[in-house]
């Protein structure tokens, strides 16, 4: 890029990107447009890791931990829908975590439906359009409902795409993949030679959506836990010490300008 990687929004408007001048108006839809042409990507995948160790460094309850992590996602998903970044995709529970405590988990579904109940609004306000990724079928009826008229309510939004993976694994979600192409085979709608990537990452959950250019992985871990795993072939991926509820937009703005110093090959030189 001629030009760093991230813009304050009032060089968005006013500035290059923007190409107005002081004195004429710029729309939202503009602005927002012109934040997207300014960023190096489309899609941010993250693994939002250290909700209770963040609790237990301060000897607080784990439950605290999740409700600090709430708050740190609220503000980012504020600061990328600014930024205009097109889809950001966030873990949130996965297939493997019903090995918690049933208290932790029960807790987890109340907070899920708690927190979609009171934020949907504000979401829709900001033309956020909202995505459940994962085995939807498996978490608690009255959440399932929630979450279906959410995505429906938010269909037509054109805004940011957020994508929330619960109950949502990768080895799962491929064997998803391969099975409704198997049952695509065997009912004469698909011939075997046919299918290609592009086949089987249509199948995936993310179906449509570009795959990850970045993946963020806080709290320190080095792996990427059964997530996003056919998606991020060639995702960079950026590790920060830093647990979830201490991520701020701040850090990932740098975890943007990081992306933007990598050299990309593809396989290539």
């Amino acid at each position: 890029m001629g030009q760093k990687a991230l813009v304050t929004m009032s060089k968005l408007r006013f500035g290059k990107a923007g190409n107005k001048s002081m004195g004429e108006p710029v729309s939202a839809s503009q602005a927002a447009d012109a934040a997207r042409s300014a960023l190096p990507l489309r899609h941010v995948a993250i693994i939002m890791d250290g909700n209770r160790r963040w609790a237990e460094n301060r000897r607080l309850p784990k439950l605290k931990g999740h409700q600090e992590g709430v708050k740190s996602l609220k503000r980012l998903v504020r600061h990328v829908g600014a930024l205009g970044l097109g889809y950001l995709t966030v873990y949130a529970f996965s297939s493997e975590n019903w090995q918690r405590s049933s208290e932790e988990v029960s807790y987890l579904f109340e907070l899920f439906g708690r927190v979609l109940a009171e934020e949907f609004a504000e979401l829709s306000d900001n033309n956020v359009r909202l995505s459940f990724l994962g085995q939807i079928k498996g978490v608690p009826p009255s959440l399932r409902a929630s979450m279906e008229k959410s995505m429906a309510a938010s269909a037509g939004n054109t805004g940011l795409n957020l994508q929330v993976a619960i109950n949502y694994g990768s080895r799962l979600e491929i064997t998803d993949a391969v099975r409704r192409l198997a049952e695509a085979v065997k009912a004469g709608e698909l011939q075997p030679e046919e299918i290609t990537e592009e086949k089987i990452s249509e199948a995936l959950y993310t179906g449509g959506m570009p795959d990850p250019e970045l993946l963020i992985r806080t709290g320190g871990e080095m792996r990427l836990s059964n997530y996003l795993l056919w998606q991020s072939a060639y995702t960079e991926i950026l590790v920060t010490p830093t647990l979830w509820p201490e991520f701020t937009p701040e850090a990932f703005d740098q975890a943007i300008e990081e992306f933007s110093r990598r050299n990309r090959r593809w396989g290539g030189d």
